[in-house]
């Protein structure tokens, strides 16, 4: 007996062959369809357990369709599919009734694992439809490590869950939790944001709670604190890591019992305000040393949200250089074009101050330099490689894609330079040394590239990567798993 039928529909043939042999052996049954028209006919017919569509079709796009699909059968799970990978697709597709969104390429066997799972669960997700057409788009990537914070923050939006946002200096935290406010439920409402790094620690509980007149030496009146100025909306804790003990304690209870006092007041103030906190810091580290609180920590950590620094994202690189480039011209500054040479260098970068620095440069490059088109030797100049100190700003790998295995003369040369760069930072640092686990971080830095090229290079395969770098299988499979590295597969 077939555990249910499924509609699909999309213009390519191969993708619907695909599909429909893959969920065939899972035991549905399948039909297939390359046009819009032909998809509501079985919807309005009453056929089909389960939808699988396409955006862009020939006769509709499926965000048009999705909502009176959505109407006369509110507990039909729909997936959508698209090339158009982009942050306001993956929104789209969840403001409009989808089940779930998977960008094109996709796993085949995370999409037959997502039917499953849509199977199984009650008919009762009914989702609202938007008050309002969706414009802009705040982040910018089609990479796969930014497809996967594209979904999660679809599935985020419509929720109160507090979120931990993680992330390098310059990763885009702000800019993800202005995101999940804006899109979300209590976009109505007000988004306050405080950096706790950027006041000073004995006068955070009064910034965050308010204070009454008389509460200390120079408070002359009555202040609302930002949990006050938040309610309603969205309060983001920036730097969450930099948050002294006793506020932390304070912060804890309002999580507990949703409640806090002003500094200087007795009486309990209720409090309606979405937390959503970010750190650049390692907390555990933190909760080890006793710096921060574990049981706040869990409150925090409802769900984790881990941005990847731009050089875990390189081929976003030319989408966000122009994007910072329309962005200039908007503000009065001549509109550039990148040469496909500079377009290499930058990929070729570090990038230590991520996407932040990445915009500062091109402000700069349309700033400073009359010629429309961006070269490879004025972003040299910007990026200062011919200085000694940031020459080594630059990798001497190729850029994804064009991977080879480095020589083994080379081997030691490598080893030398990391020699010689951590030596520079302890040396630096003098008596005040680095944080505790800093092996454990470092070692993290290396394996996430070496793992992830080895999987590149066997189109990720495990057992040939396993046997390219010489592990054992179940050990790489722990690694993969533990360092989170995710590889597309393309279906054939």
């Amino acid at each position: 007996m077939a555990a249910g039928n499924i509609l699909i529909a999309d213009d390519d043939t191969a993708i619907r062959t695909v599909l429909s042999q893959a969920l065939s052996r899972a035991g549905y049954d399948v039909r297939t369809t390359g046009n819009a028209a032909t998809l509501w006919r079985w919807v309005q017919s009453g056929e089909g357990d389960l939808v699988i569509t396409d955006v862009v079709m020939p006769d509709e796009n499926a965000f048009e369709l999705l909502p009176k699909m959505k109407k006369i059968r509110p507990d039909l799970p729909i997936i959508v599919m698209s090339a158009q990978n982009t942050f306001m697709t993956a929104i789209k597709a969840s403001e409009r009734g989808a089940y779930d969104y998977l960008p094109k390429p996709f796993d085949l066997r995370e999409l037959v694992s997502i039917v499953g799972r849509a199977m199984s669960e009650p008919k009762n997700r009914v989702r609202a439809a938007p008050d309002a057409e969706l414009d802009g788009m705040p982040l910018v990537g089609r990479s796969p490590a930014m497809q996967e914070i594209y979904r999660a923050l679809a599935r985020l939006m419509q929720t109160d869950l507090t979120i931990m946002i993680s992330g390098e200096s310059g990763t885009g935290k702000e800019l993800v939790a202005r995101a999940l406010h804006d899109y979300g439920k209590r976009k109505k409402g007000p988004f306050v944001a405080i950096n706790m790094a950027a006041i000073p620690r004995d006068l955070i509980e009064s910034e965050l709670f308010g204070h009454e007149k008389g509460a200390f030496t120079g408070a002359a009146q009555r202040s609302a604190g930002r949990f006050e100025q938040a309610e309603g909306g969205t309060l983001f804790l920036d730097e969450i890591g930099d948050m002294p003990m006793e506020a932390q304690t304070r912060l804890l209870r309002v999580l507990q019992q949703g409640e806090y006092t002003t500094v200087g007041g007795r009486t309990p103030i209720k409090t309606n305000v979405r937390i959503i906190a970010a750190t650049n810091k390692d907390l555990g580290g933190q909760i080890r040393q006793g710096l921060f609180r574990e049981d706040l920590f869990f409150r925090l950590n409802v769900v984790p949200l881990r941005l990847p620094p731009l050089r875990e994202r390189l081929e976003d690189i030319a989408d966000l250089a122009q994007h910072f480039f329309v962005l200039a011209a908007a503000e009065g500054l001549p509109l550039k074009r990148i040469e496909p040479e500079a377009l290499e260098r930058l990929r070729r970068y570090r990038w230590p101050g991520n996407i932040r620095e990445l915009e500062n440069l091109t402000r700069r490059l349309a700033a400073l330099y009359p010629q429309e088109s961006i070269t490879a030797q004025l972003v040299d100049m910007e990026l200062n490689v011919d200085a000694p100190e940031l020459a080594s700003g630059y990798s001497a790998a190729p850029a994804a894609g064009n991977a080879r295995s480095p020589e083994p003369e080379k081997y030691q040369t490598l080893a030398g330079a990391m020699e010689r760069h951590l030596s520079e930072l302890f040396h630096a640092h003098g008596a005040n040394l680095p944080p505790p686990g800093l092996y454990h971080r470092i070692l993290r830095e290396i394996e996430y590239p070496v793992i992830s090229a080895a999987l590149a290079a066997t189109r990720g395969n495990q057992i040939k990567a396993a046997e390219l770098l010489g592990l054992n299988r179940n050990t790489l499979r722990k690694k993969v798993r533990d360092l989170d590295i995710r590889w597309m597969r393309t279906p054939r």
